[in-house]
C-alpha cells in the first residue's frame, strides 16, 4: 500500500473529457503519483502523517464505485428544514419546500476551472484528477432562506476500502442569506476514504452560517479542503463539531477580499479511541476593516490525537484588521496528544491581532469543588467537559437547532463515558 499509484487509464473510466480537461486531470494525477499521500516531512502535514495512517489501515483503495443505490434517510424531526441528499458524494435528491424555488439553483457540479497553478497538497491533486461527482448550489441575489438547509451526506454500508473524490461549490448572491447544516451519516462499518474539494463564494453583503456535525462514530477517513472567498460586507459563521471519524482533516482557507467582510469560526469536539483529528485554518486578510474570530476547543481521551494549525495573514493594505485566534484543549488521558501551531504573518501596521493556545488536564480544584457538592468524580468531570464544549454550542441562536446539537454531543459523550 505504501506506493499507492494510479494508472492514467482510470481517468478514461470516469468519463469523456475535452482535451483541456483531460490534460488538467492527467497533470494532477502525475503530481499525485510523484508525491503519493502526504507525510510528516510536509510542513502542512507534520502532525498528521497520512501516508503511514493509510498504509496501516488499508490494504487497497478502490477508485471505481458502482452507482449508489437509494438509501433510506432518517430525516431530522427536531426542526423544519429544506434538504439536499448527497449519497457517497453524489447529488441524489433535494427539497426546497419552504423557499421560492426560482431563487435557488442546484445541479450536479461539473468542474470548469482548469487552473495551471500547482497545488502543493497531493490530496487536492488527487481530487482534481479523479473527482466525478458533487454539487453546485447557488442562492441568487437578494434572497434570504426562510428555513435552514440540511445537507445529508450519506455513506452507504457497501463502502469498503473505496476512495471517493467529490467537488462542491456554493455561491451566495449579493444581499442573500443561507443557514446550512452539513450532517454526516455513515452506514459503512468498513474503512473508506472521502476526499472533498469545496469552493465557497460570498458576494457583497451575503451571509452564510454553516454547522458541521456527525450523526455517529464511524471508521471513515475524511479530508476536506475548502476555499472561501468573502467579498465586501459579507459574513461567514462556521460551527464545527467534528468528533467521531477515525481520521478527519479539515483544511479551511478564508480569503477576506472585500472591505468589512467578517469570518467567525468556532469548533468543539470530543475525540477518543485512537481517533485522529486536525483542523487547519488560514485566514487571509486582503482588504481593510475586516474581522476574523477563531475559537477551537478539543477534549481528548484515550489514544486520541488532536491538531490545530492556524495561520492569520494580513496584507499591507489590510489596515484596521481585527483578528483573533484561540485554541484550548483538555487532555483526559496520559495517552492523548494535542499539537497546536498558531502563526501570525502581518504586513500592515494598524491592526489588532491576537492568538493563544492552552492545553492541560481538567482543573483539579473545580473537580474537588463539585465533589464537595455531592457529585461523583465521574459526574464532576462530565459536567466540566460539557461546560467547556457547550460554550461553543451556546452561541448558536436558534433554540431548536442548538438543542438538537447539544443532544447529539451529549450522546457522544455518554457513549464514551460508559466505556471508561
Amino acid at each position: 500500500m505504501l506506493n499507492f499509484k494510479i494508472n492514467s487509464s482510470e481517468i478514461d473510466k470516469i468519463g469523456n473529457f475535452t482535451k483541456e480537461e483531460k490534460n488538467f486531470r492527467l497533470k494532477n494525477l502525475n503530481y499525485f503519483n510523484d508525491n503519493g499521500f502526504p507525510n510528516k516531512k510536509d510542513e502542512d502535514w507534520k502532525f498528521s502523517d497520512l501516508k503511514t495512517i493509510i498504509s496501516k489501515n488499508f490494504t487497497k483503495l478502490d477508485i471505481q464505485f458502482a452507482k449508489s443505490k437509494k438509501e433510506k434517510v432518517d430525516f431530522i424531526k427536531d426542526f423544519e428544514h429544506n434538504y439536499i441528499i448527497i449519497t457517497n458524494g453524489e447529488l441524489s435528491a433535494s427539497d426546497f419546500r419552504y423557499e421560492e424555488k426560482n431563487k435557488i439553483n442546484l445541479e450536479s457540479f461539473v468542474n470548469d476551472n482548469y487552473s495551471n497553478e500547482k497545488e502543493n497538497n497531493p490530496l487536492i491533486n488527487l481530487n482534481h484528477a479523479l473527482s466525478n461527482k458533487g454539487y453546485y448550489l447557488e442562492v441568487k441575489d437578494n434572497y434570504k432562506f426562510k428555513k435552514i438547509l440540511v445537507i445529508y451526506y450519506l455513506f452507504t454500508e457497501d463502502l469498503d476500502e473505496n476512495i471517493l473524490n467529490s467537488k462542491n461549490k456554493i455561491r451566495i448572491g449579493k444581499n442573500s442569506e443561507l443557514h446550512l447544516l452539513e450532517y454526516l451519516v455513515n452506514s459503512s462499518k468498513q474503512n473508506f476514504f472521502n476526499n472533498v474539494y469545496e469552493d465557497v463564494v460570498l458576494e457583497n453583503s451575503a451571509t452564510l452560517k454553516n454547522i458541521y456535525l456527525q450523526n455517529n462514530k464511524s471508521s471513515g477517513y475524511f479530508h476536506k479542503y475548502s476555499v472561501n472567498k468573502l467579498f465586501t460586507g459579507s459574513n461567514y459563521t462556521s460551527f464545527i463539531f467534528p468528533a467521531g471519524l477515525k481520521f478527519n482533516k479539515l483544511d479551511l482557507e478564508f480569503n477576506l477580499e472585500g472591505e468589512r467582510s467578517e469570518c467567525n469560526l468556532q469548533s468543539a469536539s470530543f475525540i477518543d479511541n485512537s481517533e485522529h483529528q486536525e483542523i487547519k485554518t488560514r485566514v487571509n486578510h486582503l482588504s481593510p476593516n475586516c474581522k476574523s474570530h477563531q475559537k477551537v476547543k478539543n477534549v481528548l481521551n484515550t489514544e486520541a490525537k488532536g491538531v490545530y494549525q492556524g495561520k492569520i495573514f494580513v496584507k499591507d493594505v489590510a489596515q484596521k484588521t481585527d483578528a483573533y485566534q484561540l485554541s484550548k484543549a483538555i487532555l483526559l488521558s496520559e495517552s492523548s496528544e494535542f499539537n497546536s501551531k498558531p502563526e501570525l504573518e502581518i504586513y500592515a501596521d494598524d491592526v489588532k491581532c491576537s492568538h493563544g493556545s492552552t492545553s492541560g488536564n481538567l482543573d483539579k480544584d473545580s473537580i474537588y469543588y463539585l465533589m464537595t457538592r455531592g457529585l461523583s468524580q465521574k459526574e464532576s468531570s462530565k459536567l466540566l467537559i460539557n461546560g467547556f464544549l457547550n460554550e461553543v454550542v451556546d452561541s448558536i441562536k436558534s433554540n431548536s437547532i442548538r438543542n438538537f446539537i447539544k443532544t447529539k454531543l451529549q450522546t457522544q459523550l455518554q457513549n464514551e463515558h460508559k466505556k471508561h
